[in-house]
């Protein structure tokens, strides 16, 4: 453990032994925050700047949404934790030529939006707000957190024939048992630390914990799902992909790779052309937005 980390991890745990609520909110503190927002890589320069904008706002900040295309048959592209929209970009040229339209946000706190932080339940009303301009989506496409922001909105409003999820979290809870597992924290300090991300970012809505648990809605979400995971997935390991797998059974089809890790994932060739395959065959049987989803 590098001295920074072993830092955090004397004082947190040694400040929960006997002030386990300041422990918590300093937990939260470091656990919300991106370390640094993510720049637009020169290879993504020439789609992101075709995209015309789409202001949005959630809790008071404004976030940059982008649409490629006239909002037709939209997809809607869910990016990661430190991530930004433009990491898409070698999927929005394959989905024009299918003639689908894609639509895409930076969450606040995240390349070129407003904000310190953000949850999954900022996804969901951000993604509903694009539902609500465009309609219901053909599909859905994300990565690592958005896997997570997407099953859950899934499960309460949004509407969409198909989902891809790139390395994906297949629970919100994972992320606070992640994060302390990360830097060595006690169960005290997990406790807290699940109290206060309750509280501040999920607002006090302590159903939330279900509802953002992909696994425990299969049967509210009824549409077919493409999981793409690393078995060197050194963020998110593989085993959340197969705790999906179990849940969806027949309805989930499982891809695993080798070498690719977490981050260059996203951008791989041979993962862009599964990904839009599994579009492309959800245009070949007809409007997929007409699937049914059971409400939560």
């Amino acid at each position: 453990m590098d001295p920074a980390r072993a830092l955090i991890r004397t004082a947190l745990n040694g400040t929960a032994a006997l002030a386990p609520g300041p422990a918590g909110r300093a937990a939260v503190e470091l656990f919300r925050r991106p370390l640094r927002r993510s720049r637009v890589r020169p290879a993504e320069l020439e789609v992101h700047r075709g995209a015309a904008l789409e202001p949005l706002r959630v809790d008071g900040k404004p976030v940059v949404g982008y649409r490629w295309g006239d909002g037709e048959r939209p997809v809607l592209m869910l990016h990661g934790w430190r991530s930004r929209a433009s990491r898409f970009a070698p999927y929005v040229p394959r989905l024009r030529e299918l003639g689908l339209s894609v639509l895409a946000f930076d969450a606040p706190g995240h390349g070129d939006s407003g904000g310190r932080h953000t949850s999954v339940l900022e996804y969901r009303r951000l993604a509903l707000q694009l539902q609500g301009r465009y309609g219901p989506f053909e599909a859905v496409v994300a990565h690592s957190l958005g896997v997570c922001a997407a099953f859950g909105a899934l499960a309460d409003g949004l509407r969409a024939g198909r989902l891809a999820a790139v390395s994906g979290v297949s629970s919100v809870g994972f992320f606070p048992a992640a994060f302390c597992a990360g830097l060595g924290l006690n169960a005290v300090v997990e406790r807290e630390l699940r109290r206060r991300i309750e509280e501040l970012l999920l607002k006090g809505d302590a159903g939330a914990w279900e509802r953002f648990d992909a696994a425990r809605q299969a049967e509210a979400i009824g549409l077919p799902v493409l999981v793409v995971h690393d078995e060197g997935d050194e963020v998110v390991p593989l085993g959340q992909a197969h705790r999906l797998r179990r849940a969806y059974g027949d309805r989930l089809d499982l891809v695993v790779t080798q070498g690719l890790g977490h981050r260059r994932i996203i951008a791989e060739p041979t993962v862009v052309d599964q990904v839009i395959g599994f579009i492309a065959a959800g245009q070949d049987t007809g409007r997929p937005t007409d699937q049914e989803v059971t409400p939560a």
